[in-house]
């Protein structure tokens, strides 16, 4: 089977590496890549938000399979074109991938089919805004209800700030969701789905904050770990029943099936798992660590996603190793990002036992040198045989790699190394003082249904 990957960044290397591994996949494609996916597989400058040109090129290469990564092309329709073109997509339709472009669709969907998240209101103007946010109290949580590449969400103590974010994007033509504040840890699970059926992947926790500590701005996310030993038993099987099939079913009773990846962002509260969001496609940077760990052939597994066939799947095989990895940035990330720095150190790195180097906002210079292209760069992960000899091994190679204005966060998956991740007892109704680590959600709802505005 020839396979043609539609992305960027360093999810779609992640994809395309695994894809290699799949003795079923003969040759993969890539469009328009990067300059370590260019490394790897042939790569064709398409816009891939232009549906016309990406059915082009499938019919080119006469793919048997595409796989569409970023939210980008999704909302864009590029699915829906290859699908009326006849080829097998991985990747939801723009109708079902609404449940990622749009927040307050998202919450309609959600409280239609039961699924736990945090009360919410929607907000067109600053005095709507306003009232939300003094309804639901500080913490105050403000979404971007359209796509932000991650960055649309503000969750500060500042109404002032708040509401300037809220502002911000009805400036933009935008309008945004408000939310109750969500405490205990995050989660992150991929469901793989064929429109009827689904298949978790591995757990795994990311951090979204620019800095130590969780600190600063949001980002696309800076690193993340996987499996998640401190999850209760039963996890996955709880947010299969509760969240990711009754989503499902109403987006196949609604006449839009979601076939792809549908990313569950999970918080578990004192009241219990809630929803912080939903994606329509593989999460970055959770798919690099969760992939490394991977051994059912990933492209018979996407190809059954695609053609309606997940209820003949085997149960997924995974590596005993813990996967970590650490996004490195450019200068001026995640506001400014300074583009055409050159990059040393890339081979010394990826000639680590246990290392892999993961390309994101990366291009080629003129004289072949890797310059930085973007705001995220690069994912080095790691495999060790625990979280601390992953972590380990993870900022060996992180250590090999500089350029200048270079910047990463040096805890990624420290605290839960530390054994110092507590989850709250549903039983009791409360939460640890002490409990929320970098990378957490914040807040709890009080209670179980959504209310959208």
């Amino acid at each position: 089977m020839k396979v043609l990957v539609i992305g960027p960044g360093g999810r779609e290397h992640a994809i395309v590496r695994s894809l290699q591994a799949d003795p079923y996949v003969t040759e993969v494609h890539a469009a328009p890549g990067n300059a370590g996916i260019a490394q790897d597989v042939p790569v064709h400058a398409v816009d891939a938000q232009d549906p016309a040109a990406v059915v082009a090129l499938a019919r080119d290469l006469e793919a048997g399979l595409v796989v569409v990564g970023p939210e980008a092309p999704l909302a864009a329709g590029v699915s829906d074109a290859l699908r009326e073109a006849g080829f097998p997509v991985f990747g939801p339709s723009r109708a079902a991938a609404q449940l990622e472009a749009s927040k307050a669709f998202a919450k309609e969907i959600m409280a239609e089919a039961g699924v736990p998240t945090a009360m919410a209101r929607v907000a067109a103007n600053a005095a709507e805004a306003a009232d939300a946010l003094d309804a639901f109290g500080a913490p105050y949580v403000v979404k971007d209800d359209g796509l932000a590449a991650g960055k649309g969400v503000v969750v500060t103590e500042d109404r002032a700030e708040a509401l300037a974010h809220a502002e911000a994007c009805f400036a933009a033509g935008g309008t945004v969701v408000v939310e109750e504040f969500l405490d205990g840890p995050e989660v992150s699970l991929f469901v793989v789905s064929d429109g009827t059926h689904a298949v978790p992947l591995a757990p795994a926790q990311d951090f979204k904050r620019i800095f130590d500590g969780d600190q600063g701005p949001n980002t696309g996310g800076m690193g993340a770990y996987t499996p998640l030993e401190w999850l209760p038993e039963g996890f996955v099987d709880e947010v299969m029943e509760r969240v990711a099939l009754p989503t499902i079913r109403e987006m196949a009773n609604r006449g839009t099936p979601f076939v792809g990846v549908l990313y569950c962002g999970l918080a578990l509260t004192r009241r219990g798992v809630r929803v912080i969001e939903f994606n329509a496609r593989f999460g970055d940077p959770e798919t690099q660590p969760v992939l490394a760990r991977l051994k059912t052939p990933l492209g018979r597994l996407l190809l059954a996603a695609a053609t309606g066939g997940l209820d003949d799947a085997d149960q997924l095989a995974w590596r005993p190793e813990t996967a970590v990895g650490v996004v490195l940035a450019s200068a001026g990330y995640p506001d400014s990002p300074r583009r055409g720095d050159a990059i040393s150190g890339l081979k010394e790195a990826a000639a680590l036992d246990g290392v892999s180097v993961l390309h994101a906002g990366t291009a080629a210079g003129a004289d072949g040198q890797i310059l930085t292209a973007g705001g995220r760069v690069l994912a080095v992960v790691g495999l060790g045989a625990d979280l601390r000899a992953a972590r380990a091994t993870a900022y060996e190679g992180v250590g090999r790699i500089s350029w200048d204005g270079a910047q990463y966060r040096r805890d990624i998956a420290e605290r839960a190394a530390e054994g110092g991740i507590e989850v709250p007892d549903p039983a009791r109704g409360r939460h640890p003082a002490d409990s929320r680590p970098a990378g957490a959600a914040l807040g709890a709802p009080d209670e179980n249904e959504t209310e959208v505005r």
